[in-house]
């Protein structure tokens, strides 16, 4: 197995089909073995049905059906450990980086980075349909913020729902997390530097979702998780 997307989902009934199909359109052209792998997080709505529907017209699609909500960092962590992909990503179930920017992460798997993400806020980024300008203000203060607390100096968007693993860097780094919502992706990058994998940020076209469920009150609990991870490393709970 050459790929595995891993899609966390929760309460995506609205737009998870759209999605799935779209990465199904591209991958089927590829010459490569891979997976989809779609982790239900106990959603209200029916995105588990809607997952098991395309089960059948899409293939090599999987669905693991979690009953309870436990946190995207849960789901993709799961994910993760469950693919069979020598490189794995996942990717929102919004679509809001399309499948086709896993392009731009080849070359740096090629040159021996383990860990790509994709960057909102790197030059080169396309914005197609850009977030209010206060959304945009409060989130380049939060990400200061991040990179003082954490330690994630130069990495200017720890949160875009679009990142590359190889096999052996998910493994590890995902064995060790335990962080299971808001301030997983920091969790992830953090790991990552600590164990001296190689990252490198790249630019994506990115649009941004006007129903995104991204509140302050969650950057606040994201905050409180980030203090966490930095407790965490002090108390070496991650050697």
């Amino acid at each position: 197995m050459y790929l595995s997307i891993i899609i966390p989902a929760y309460n995506e009934e609205k737009q998870l089909a759209n999605t799935l199909k779209e990465i199904d359109k591209y991958l089927s052209k590829q010459t490569y073995d891979y997976e989809i792998l779609v982790v239900n997080d106990g959603s209200k709505d029916r995105t588990a049905e809607v997952g098991r529907e395309q089960v059948s017209v899409i293939r090599n699609l999987k669905m693991i059906d979690n009953k309870e909500n436990h946190g995207k960092g849960y789901v993709v962590r799961q994910g993760m450990l469950e693919a069979k992909g020598e490189y794995r990503i996942f990717s929102d179930a919004d679509n809001a980086t399309s499948i086709d920017q896993i392009e731009n992460m080849w070359p740096q798997f090629e040159k021996g980075y383990e860990v790509v993400i994709g960057s909102r806020d790197i030059k080169g980024t396309i914005i197609a349909l850009p977030q209010p300008w206060w959304r945009i203000m409060l989130g380049n203060v939060f990400n200061l913020l991040v990179q003082v607390i954490s330690g994630l100096w130069g990495i200017w968007d720890t949160q875009c729902g679009f990142k590359g693993f190889t096999a052996r860097t998910a493994k590890d780094i995902f064995s060790k997390c335990k962080i299971h919502r808001f301030a997983f992706d920091v969790e992830v990058l953090v790991l990552a530097k600590k164990m001296g994998y190689k990252i490198k940020e790249i630019p994506v076209i990115w649009r941004n979702n006007p129903e995104s469920r991204v509140k302050f009150k969650s950057m606040i609990k994201m905050l409180l998780e980030i203090f966490q991870i930095r407790k965490n490393l002090l108390s070496h709970r991650y050697d």
